[in-house]
């Protein structure tokens, strides 16, 4: 491990040991220059490895990997940012500070530092930036359902920050965590925990939504403590080279809800102190690369108008005005093609992305009713096309609340009206000479919605259902013409009405009727009786999802009704098939 250790004397005694070696280092933090000439690439280094590597696994390998989030950083109004003269002097361009290699070398310090911390402690700053964070919170990191850290510059700091900020937040949402001292003074001890209470408020901080919302610290929890829900950190610490990458690193790991939920964008730091405004000279090693992985906030409000002027308006086009069934039509028909829609999600969801962090924000006021008309065509299409009804759940949560908002006040809704599937959408359907994607799309999803409102009362339902949603990947992989898929919609309508009038005529009950469908498109002789037999098998064993040996007998005794009927071939394909289609009924 290239330890800070091997550059003394340990290093020495090994050199001496070993004077042949060759020592390679594994470090994640590499330390380039030291007040005293020493470091990872002078210890380790190879001359003819560019910058002393043999190999590196870089910031952005890690976010083109997933393993990290980009960052995004903003700098705090100058009326509460250590004046940048005085960081210099005070820090930045102190000799021992250059190589950082862990908080208790940067506190040792940061001690010397008085006027800077004594800047940083002030009564009426500490107010300010309370009520700065208090409102940031409020309005860009609590909506998101994250959380946040604020990094004071010793314990004392953090100790006054609980109380500032208790004043514009209710005193819940923020713990201090710090390590105790036997000679602790108030503040401070105020603020101290036992083990287990420390413990309690660790865990809780990494769940969602749970109590506190806001860690304070210093030191402790800046390093080796991952709560991936960790959004947004208020840094104000002066911290520079590894020991600020630890403590950043805390903002940049992946969350995402469980099931399939939103995932958070990015990882953001509101700096109080004023170091990202001087980044490469923060970073004594690869500053250049990691710059390029750490964005100014600013830079997005580019993105987000550049997005917005280049690229929205030919999508804005398609939904000009308020929208009647044939606009709606025309706005289908247009994203029929997948690659087409495909490039529609992946620019919405990069510019949702951008909204998220920057919302809410007055840059944004003329883009709004852009905004709106976009997100409204990428609910309509998620709605059309996907496979499941249309949730505001599908939208980041700024974007589903202005949804809502807009939704509430002018009434509009975006969406096809479903057609009931009956009779008479048979006889409309047959009359109508001129198919559409759209009329494939409503009638599909129409058909769906039907079985899953009856399928736990008529499960044989559900394989109508499961060929409905192959028709529409067929079709949306452009397998299949819009007149053809309308044409085996319209077949299967044909066979959801059949069957529902069909079970009345046999008076089976649901369970038995769905085995008598299944027997029958086997084309098995007597399948109202053999259906009875095999309900009776399931009935008889209906403990078998929890018991091995009961499935087994059911099992058996499927394979014994079935073998003389369809032979050894077709019957374990037919009983697996029954005993998938057989669940639903459980759970009635």
């Amino acid at each position: 491990e290239a330890h800070r250790s091997t550059s003394g004397t340990l290093g020495n005694y090994l050199v001496g040991a070993l004077p042949r070696a060759t020592f390679i280092g594994f470090t994640g933090t590499p330390i380039d220059r030291t007040a005293h000439g020493q470091g990872t690439f002078k210890t380790f280094g190879a001359d003819d490895a560019p910058k002393g590597y043999l190999d590196k696994y870089s910031m952005r390998e890690s976010i083109e990997d997933g393993t990290t989030l980009r960052l995004h950083y903003t700098l705090a109004p100058n009326e509460i940012r250590v004046p940048y003269e005085q960081l210099e002097k005070e820090f930045l361009d102190l000799a021992e500070a250059e190589g950082l290699a862990d908080i208790e070398d940067l506190n040792r310090i940061l001690d010397r530092a008085i006027n800077l911390k004594n800047f940083l402690k002030a009564d009426d700053r500490v107010d300010k930036v309370a009520r700065f964070v208090a409102n940031h919170f409020r309005e860009n990191v609590d909506p998101l359902g994250y959380k946040a850290v604020l990094v004071g510059v010793d314990r004392e700091a953090c100790a006054i920050y609980k109380n500032a900020l208790d004043r514009y937040l209710p005193p819940e949402w923020s713990e201090v965590v710090y390590t105790k001292a036997h000679n602790d003074k108030a503040p401070i001890t105020d603020f101290h925990h036992t083990d287990d209470e420390e413990k309690r408020i660790r865990k809780a901080f990494a769940k969602p939504g749970s109590l506190p919302k806001i860690l304070i610290v210093t030191e402790k929890l800046l390093t080796g403590y991952d709560a991936p829900i960790l959004y947004c950190m208020y840094l104000d610490k002066p911290m520079r080279d590894h020991t600020l990458l630890q403590a950043i690193a805390r903002v940049n790991r992946p969350y995402e809800e469980d099931q399939g939920g939103k995932r958070k964008p990015a990882g953001f730091v509101v700096d109080f102190v004023g170091i990202f405004g001087k980044l490469e000279k923060a970073l004594s090693f690869d500053s250049d690369e990691v710059a390029s992985v750490i964005h100014d906030a600013d830079l997005l409000k580019d993105d987000f108008a550049r997005m917005m002027k280049d690229e929205a308006p030919e999508y804005l086009a398609l939904v000009r005005g308020r929208l009647d069934d044939k606009g709606l039509e025309r706005v289908i028909e247009t994203f029929t093609d997948r690659d087409r829609r495909e490039t529609f999600f992946e620019f919405f969801r990069k510019l949702e992305e951008l909204y998220e962090i920057l919302s809410p924000d007055t840059f944004l006021r003329p883009f709004l009713t852009g905004y709106e008309r976009l997100a409204e065509l990428y609910k309509t299409l998620v709605g059309t096309f996907g496979h499941q009804t249309f949730g505001y759940r599908d939208l980041a949560e700024k974007t589903a609340t202005l949804m809502r908002d807009s939704a509430r006040s002018t009434g509009l809704e975006w969406t096809m009206p479903i057609v009931k599937i009956d009779e008479t959408a048979l006889e409309a359907l047959k009359e109508d000479g001129d198919p559409k994607a759209g009329k494939v799309l409503n009638l599909a999803k129409g058909l769906v919605l039907a079985v899953d409102d009856n399928q736990a009362q008529q499960p044989y339902l559900i394989p109508i259902g499961e060929r409905v949603h192959a028709v529409l990947e067929r079709f949306d992989d452009r397998q299949i013409t819009t007149k053809e898929a309308l044409t085996e919609i319209e077949k299967l309508i044909r066979e959801f009405l059949d069957a529902r009038k069909e079970q009345a005529e046999t008076g089976l009950d649901a369970g038995t009727y769905l085995l008598y469908r299944e027997v029958k498109r086997e084309d098995i002789a007597e399948p109202k009786v053999v259906a009875g037999e095999l309900a009776a098998a399931f009935t008889r064993l209906a403990n078998y999802r929890d018991h091995a040996g009961a499935l087994r007998s059911l099992k058996a005794e499927i394979y014994k009704i079935l073998l003389p009927l369809v032979g050894k071939e077709r019957m374990v394909a037919v009983a697996e098939r029954l005993l998938r289609l057989w669940k639903p009924l459980d759970a009635q």
